[in-house]
Formats: C-alpha cells, structure tokens, sequence
C-alpha cells in the first residue's frame, strides 16, 4: 500500500499529537478499549448471520461496534486473529481450536459457546446411511478434527466401529470394523457439498452445507444429536483478550434470548442455540 506523504511540520504536529492523546488513540482503535469497534471474523452461515443480526438490531443499543468479515475457509480466520487483524472470531468448535493451537503454535482461547451446528451425511443416492452400498465411496473433511467427527458420526450409527480409545482425532486408520468395506475420501470442507454427484455419500460441515442450498433439519440423511455433543461453535479471542469490554458484551449478546429466538426461527432445526447457565 503506498504512504501518505507529509510534511515535516504536519509530521511533528501529529507526533506532538500522539504524545498527548495516546489514551484516546487506544479506545477509538480496534485493538482494544471499551468505546472501538470490535472486529469479528466468521463464515457466512451460520455464523455472519447471526453477528449479522446482533449488529443490526443490538449491538448499538449495548454499546457495541460491531464489524463483520467473512471467511470461506477454516485457516484464515484463526491467523488472521492471532496477528491481530480480528478482534475475535466466531466459527469454530473447541477440538478444532485445540488442535489449531498445537498444531499452528497459536494462542487462541474460546469465551463463550454460541450455538450448536449438528454435522451431517448428505447423499443424492440413499436416503439412509444404512443403504449405502458395499464398497461405496464416502466423502468425508480433510481436516484432523473434522475427519474425526465425521468417523464418529458413522460410528454413532453403527456404520463403522472406531478403536476403542479413538478421540477427537480419528482418522480411518481408527477404524476397527468396517462391514460396507466403504472407502473414504477425504476433501477440503468447503469441497464437500460439490462431491455429492461423484461420491455415494458425503459428511458435511453444517455451515458448508447451507451455503450450498442444503438444509440440514431436512436433507441430511443422518445428522448428529445435540445431546453430549462438544461440538458448539464459540467465540474466540487471542489470549489475554477475554476481558476486553467489548469481546463481553458480544459474548452476553450471543446467548441472549433475542439471538435464542433468532436462530430458532431462522433455521427451524439446522441450527439449534446455545444459552449461558
């Protein structure tokens, strides 16, 4: 990006400037202070729905700033965080960000569970898991966490067993029994709803799944329960940004009981929300 140019009395007059109000400079910025706009990361769906709706009818009346920017993949919002360019983010489950944090050597840390987007099977050539065929081809994410939620997906439904001791980390080489003989290929997510012409099945992340037109409540041939289930999406921050004034009042936002009612009538059942206890 090309600097400004100034002059050198300009330049001196803001220096002198920036001594005097450095205060002021920190709360007016987005890095950090009570009255700035907070910067928040998300993917479209649900997620940028969701802060889009606090940001249109709660944010101002809460004091909140509140600015949205949409990813379409699963990296960039978190390093995007740990730089600084984010204020916070909102997309991602907890196992997924534990296994960012190991894997990338980030410091991210959740605040508050948001809402719930249940994983689903989607087929164009089944209506049950239980009729895939022997040998079939199912598509599953390429990511380490993603891929373990798929496997466990299958599993709860007796599609495969898993290893005893198999975690959040599963992958098919976790797989102790596996009837159907079924083959697994695995694909970026965001991929996922494009293979469902070339594979007999293929699990899907919620939020890739309603951006290609799916519903989950209604298309998906098995979705997960949300008894149990540690898979909530939550809003992170970099670590030691847990108190900013702002990041908590969006936290308090996300489980309030307008947000409750908006996801329950937006997404009748695709999406199910999350309140604080």
């Amino acid at each position: 990006m090309r600097k400004p140019v100034i002059s050198a009395a300009a330049a001196a007059l803001a220096l002198g400037l920036a001594l005097t109000g450095c205060g002021t400079q920190d709360e007016d910025s987005g890095g950090g202070g009570d009255g700035g706009t907070l910067v928040v990361g998300a993917t479209a769906v649900p997620a940028g729905e969701v802060l889009a709706y606090i940001k249109e009818n709660l944010a101002a009346k809460n004091g909140l700033d509140l600015e949205i920017k949409e990813f379409t993949d699963y990296v960039l919002p978190n390093t995007a965080l740990q730089e600084g360019s984010l204020d916070a983010n909102l997309y991602q489950n907890e196992p997924y960000l534990d296994d960012f944090n190991k894997s990338k050597g980030t410091d991210l840390v959740p605040v508050v569970d948001a809402y719930l987007p249940p994983m689903g099977v989607y087929s164009k050539k089944v209506q049950d898991v239980g009729g895939l065929p022997d040998g079939a081809t199912v598509a599953v994410p390429n990511d380490t966490t993603n891929e373990g939620r798929a496997l466990k997906l299958l599993a709860a439904e007796g599609v495969i067993t898993l290893k005893e001791g198999a975690g959040t980390t599963a992958s098919p080489a976790d797989i102790a029994k596996n009837p159907k003989n079924l083959r697994f290929k695995e694909l970026e997510p965001a991929q996922l709803p494009r293979s469902l012409d070339d594979v007999a099945a293929a699990v899907i992340n919620n939020n890739y799944a309603q951006d290609a037109g799916l519903s989950p409540a209604t298309d998906a041939v098995l979705l997960e329960s949300a008894e149990d289930n540690p898979y909530a999406n939550l809003l992170a921050v970099k670590k030691g940004d847990e108190d900013d004034p702002r990041v908590k009042k969006l936290a308090k936002l996300l489980t309030s009981d307008e947000v409750r009612k908006f996801i329950e009538d937006k997404y009748q059942g695709s999406v199910l929300p999350v309140t604080s206890g």
